[in-house]
């Protein structure tokens, strides 16, 4: 469950609200010498302003690798290469777009707790299989399946706010 929620808190993490963060690129892939690798195993990823990021290779020749694989990457960003880094300026969002990632925001929360109940589902077989083994009672079989129940509700709230706090972020920036 933490697992699930840590993943949402990353995932939500790449979704831009306006300010500039090195997050932004955590996912976008290079395709240097032949191999996909992460861009920030390439160069500096910094945001030196609240509108721009800025990235610096550590080898220069991968400049315009990088300048691909970020015009590739769905992140929505246009480059500047000058020759040394890419600066990539932040646009103000507009009303629709921020809409478009709330949204966006609600449906990846929804994912996660779609996991949640998958991790419910899967608990509940394993208690329900001790059960007929034997190996707990009836009444140890309902406690813990009450105990999974508020793990379960407590794990939903904190994605809940997780989500909430991202969609204000968004629609505040």
């Amino acid at each position: 469950m933490r697992q699930a929620l840590d993943a949402l808190k990353s995932d939500l993490r790449t979704i831009r609200t306006g300010r500039a963060t090195p997050a932004l690129l955590e996912r976008v892939m290079v395709d240097y010498y032949g191999q996909a690798t992460p861009l920030n195993q390439l160069a500096v990823i910094s945001a030196p302003e609240p509108s721009l990021l800025v990235v610096r290779p550590y080898d220069p020749q991968s400049l315009e690798d990088i300048e691909r694989g970020i015009l590739r990457s769905d992140v929505g960003l246009t480059p500047s290469n000058d020759g040394r880094m890419i600066r990539l300026p932040i646009p103000r969002l507009t009303e629709e777009r921020r809409e478009d990632l709330a949204k966006m925001v609600r449906q990846r929360a929804e994912e996660g707790k779609v996991a949640l109940r998958n991790i419910r589902r899967d608990a509940l077989g394993d208690l329900r299989e001790l059960e007929e083994e034997k190996l707990i009672s009836e009444d140890e079989f309902y406690r813990a399946k009450d105990e999974l129940q508020d793990l379960i509700d407590t794990y939903t709230e904190k994605m809940e706010e997780v989500s909430t706090r991202k969609q204000r972020d968004v629609r505040e920036s």
